[in-house]
């Protein structure tokens, strides 16, 4: 008796799996549909917790995380001001996902300066030159205020390789190399950058390019006399005569 029992049931339990397995085969587009719904919520659900399809349009939406581990974003750009680079932010694109996030990403620019660079006269001028309208770029993150990102801006220039826009303007002779905000002075990384960023200033320095370019003694003597306070009060001086005296 017992064994027919054990019988019976191993007779149910292959009766059960032969139903199922003929459901599934007569509702597998279902499955195949439920699996891939199921597969494309879990990435969209890791894609939003690791803000990586966020689009960025405020400096103090990006992760603090993201600004210590100096994560590089990707980018277009859209105007160059004074101020620094107005850029968009490209996130990372997932197939579908992107296409439907699109539809509700806020629209917005992100002001980028050039970390530890202090851009001279014509400094400007050059990155309206040498980039193009909409041009991709890459900006890795150093520090941030609540009105703009201090960076290091990367431009593919063809093949494999990519220049950094702080280092080319020193080494163009169209800045000074100045302090880094955003990174602490005593790390490591600090060090590395500013280093990088002085032997890129000496290039100019050694060449005269730019800012370091030799200047004649009349334009030394000029210079030196715009810049003697008691001569530009002498001037004034005169000046005050004359017209007193035309008076």
């Amino acid at each position: 008796m017992p064994e027919r029992g054990g019988g019976g049931g191993s007779e149910r339990a292959a009766l059960a799996l032969a139903r199922l397995s003929e459901w599934a085969d007569a509702h597998l587009g279902l499955l195949r549909g439920l699996i891939a719904g199921a597969a494309v919520a879990g990435v969209l659900l890791l894609a939003r917790s690791l803000r990586v399809t966020t689009k960025f349009t405020n400096p103090l939406d990006i992760p603090v995380e993201f600004v210590k581990k100096n994560v590089k974003l990707r980018g277009k750009l859209h105007h160059i001001t004074e101020k620094g680079l107005e850029v968009e932010h490209i996130p990372i694109s997932i197939p579908f996902i992107s296409a439907i996030q699109r539809k509700w990403q806020p629209e917005g620019l992100l002001l980028i300066r050039l970390a530890g660079v202090e851009l001279a006269a014509g400094g400007t001028a050059w990155l309206q030159r040498e980039l193009l309208p909409k041009q991709p770029l890459w900006f890795q993150l150093l520090g941030r205020d609540s009105s703009a990102l201090e960076c290091l801006v990367l431009v593919h220039k063809g093949g494999i390789f990519s220049t950094c826009l702080n280092e080319e303007l020193l080494s163009q002779g169209l800045a000074r190399a100045a302090r880094i905000e955003g990174l602490p002075h005593h790390s490591r990384l600090y060090w590395k950058l500013h280093k990088r960023l002085l032997q890129a200033e000496l290039k100019a320095v050694k060449k005269n390019k730019g800012i370091w370019k030799e200047q004649s003694y009349s334009e030394r003597v000029q210079e030196h006399i715009s810049s003697n306070k008691f001569l530009q009060r002498l001037k004034q001086f005169v000046s005050w005569v004359r017209s007193s005296a035309g008076r």
